[in-house]
């Protein structure tokens, strides 16, 4: 074990700051009720010292009752012996923060909603979730272990910044085929997730006092990172059919939009409004953000092609995850950029976290090469779609025209919009008093909505669960 004790010849006998330095330790709670301490030889060792200073040293611990012994166990901390002040609390420094950190400390309350409940419901329509118990983790941990143990030592080594080729490869091939975007794997970054994507776009492409157009409402990640490199943020309100491209500023740095299924709305882009909102990033010489967090799922009509896979000048930047198609533990998202942009990208990602963790992308890399990615969407799909058909069927049922529905074409989640006066608070807190757990689309929005929205969630959810939960939603409603 570890254990720091800085000494100096001119603060005393060495086995009275010994005897201090562990002392500190137990009333600040580094060292807690039934902890073992160092043995005297360790301790003595890590320090430089002789063994008889931390002899002497713990013997006064012990007649003052900070530790006792275990003949043949070690040195322990005694129950009842608890901490009296917290490490550091004497300190009173209150650096400034920068303009970054005060706005991050600003949208602490904000951020990562909806929270997960501390009493889980019987019957929770949560949301942005991917489904877990469908997923070959017996397949996936061949592949990791199989890889682990042939890895070479080289590879254990910093990667490259953009991602592993292997990885970088199968995503291209992936999307060319799944979502008709135009890319070979030089312009593939390999990402922590889609938040670390959003937070290098702004990184690289804002300055402070940019236009940025948003939509209204949208996913608070990307809101407080535009915000948050201080740009102007124009937030469009969307409609039915998504982002209109006529309400759009005259001057704009960049889009952000989710053209497939608009985060939380629902609402899906249709094809002139994606030509336009090209031809308006033409004119106005800007960037579009697209982000694809759930494009693989859609279940009614052909699938619709990316919105990068229209752009012929680079003007899309193409954002995807995989946290919502395998588990959002794994960490491992995308960029796919226009070439002239991938150095700026690549150097960007460096110098944020240098690269992603090597071996989960080997992994990732033959789990998509093989044909397992697919063949898993494929099930989730069919699984989505039994338990999306289920849900609306039920929503006809017991609630039929006292509700609007958007968002069912498509995606992991749809929205209620109850044609009742209501507030979503009162109506989150009575479903979950009878163990329905819902949630609101206001704090999406950038100001207060005209109207509440409900998001229902139905990825993890059985068909019989989501039909008693929707029965019990009813009596809210």
């Amino acid at each position: 074990m570890q254990f720091l004790i800085p000494l100096a010849a001119r603060r005393g006998s060495l086995s009275r700051q010994v005897y201090g330095g562990l002392r500190q330790a137990v009333l600040t709670g580094t060292f807690r009720a039934g902890d073992r301490l160092p043995s005297t030889r360790d301790l003595a060792e890590q320090l430089g010292i002789s063994r008889t200073v931390v002899v002497l040293a713990y013997e006064q611990l012990m007649a003052e009752g900070f530790v006792v012994t275990r003949t043949g166990s070690g040195t322990y901390v005694p129950q009842g012996v608890l901490a009296t002040r917290s490490a550091g609390e004497s300190r009173s420094a209150r650096p400034t923060l920068s303009r970054f950190g005060s706005y991050a400390a600003g949208t602490a309350p904000t951020i990562d909603f909806p929270k997960p409940r501390r009493v889980p419901l019987r019957y929770d329509f949560a949301y942005g979730r991917s489904v877990v118990d469908c997923f070959p983790f017996e397949q996936w941990q061949r592949i990791l272990h199989r890889r682990a143990r042939r890895i070479r030592v080289r590879e254990l080594d910093y990667g490259p910044s953009a991602g592993a080729e292997t990885l970088r490869e199968a995503i291209a091939s992936h999307l060319r085929r799944s979502r008709a975007v135009v890319c070979d794997s030089s312009q593939i970054v390999v990402v922590n997730g889609s938040q670390q994507a959003l937070d290098l776009i702004a990184r690289v492409l804002i300055e402070p006092g940019d236009p940025v157009v948003i939509e209204d409402p949208l996913y608070q990640g990307t809101r407080e990172v535009v915000r948050a490199a201080g740009a102007r943020v124009h937030a469009i309100t969307v409609d039915r059919d998504g982002l209109d491209p006529e309400a759009l500023p005259e001057k704009a740095r960049m889009a952000f939009v989710t053209p497939s299924h608009q985060y939380p709305s629902g609402a899906i882009l249709p094809l002139a409004r994606r030509q336009a909102l090209l031809l308006w990033a033409r004119r106005r010489n800007a960037i579009v953000v697209e982000d694809d967090y759930d494009g693989e799922f859609r279940y009614d009509g052909k699938p619709l092609e990316s919105l990068q896979g229209l752009d012929t000048e680079g003007r899309v930047i193409y954002v995807g995850t995989f946290s919502r198609t395998i588990f959002s533990a794994l960490r491992i998202g995308y960029l796919v950029v226009p070439k002239s942009l991938v150095p700026a990208f690549t150097a960007a990602k460096f110098l944020c976290d240098r690269h992603t963790p090597t071996l989960e992308q080997e992994t990732l890399a033959e789990f998509i090469r093989t044909g397992m990615y697919e063949r898993h969407l494929r099930r989730v799909r069919r699984r989505n779609a039994a338990t999306r058909r289920a849900l609306l069927e039920a929503l006809d049922e017991r609630l039929g025209d006292s509700i609007e529905i958007t968002g069912g074409g498509a995606g992991a989640h749809v929205v209620l919009w109850p044609k009742k006066r209501i507030t979503e608070e009162a109506a989150i807190a009575a479903a979950a008093s009878r163990g329905v757990g819902i949630y609101g689309i206001g704090p999406y929005f950038s100001r207060r909505p005209s109207r509440p929205g409900i998001i229902l969630g139905y990825p993890r959810m059985r068909e019989a669960d989501i039909r008693e939960g929707v029965r019990r939603l009813s009596e809210v409603l």
